[in-house]
């Protein structure tokens, strides 16, 4: 397991960043088994190099997703299937990217710093195990090239762990 994280610059463009990151979260996931633990280290990884508001997972049990792994500001606890930007990600199947989380229907306020949110569903055997949700506290943050490489990264997750 590599232990050592090699952040780029903060002046790097965000591509180059997730070029850059995507072979060391590799290194990190690939020789554990364990969802939790990948999803810590995961999210500490995002966190550390993007500085974004709140990085972190919710996990689907008993049909709802519960807070797992995360870093950032106290989050809420459980959200209902459709419900919220996380719910909706749970019920498409599918990455949704938020640029103002005020104009978002049913948008589920965990803080008000949040201005835009992406999320990222994690889905193994065509189902969806888990979450990953990214809060800025920027209007209008993320753009396609974090959707493409948090999919890749959210891929890793369900590709190296027990599911």
């Amino acid at each position: 397991m590599a232990e050592d994280l090699n952040i780029p610059p903060k002046n790097t463009a965000p591509e180059e960043k997730y070029r850059l990151l995507l072979p060391q979260i590799k290194s990190l996931v690939e020789d554990e088994s364990d969802l939790i633990a990948n999803m810590a280290n995961v999210s500490s990884v995002l966190k550390s190099v993007f500085q974004h508001l709140w990085v972190g997972f919710y996990i689907v049990k008993n049909n709802e997703l519960v807070l797992g792994p995360y870093q950032g500001p106290v989050a809420c606890t459980r959200i209902s299937y459709g419900k919220g930007v996380c719910g909706k990600a749970w019920e498409k199947q599918a990455s949704i990217v938020v640029p103002d989380v005020n104009s978002f229907p049913g948008h589920i306020a965990c803080s008000a710093d949040s201005k835009s949110e992406i999320v990222i569903p994690g889905i193994y055997k065509k189902k969806v195990i888990f979450v990953l949700d990214i809060d800025s506290n920027q209007i209008d943050f993320f753009i396609e090239t974090d959707r493409i490489y948090l999919e890749k990264i959210v891929k890793l997750l369900t590709d190296n762990s027990d599911c």
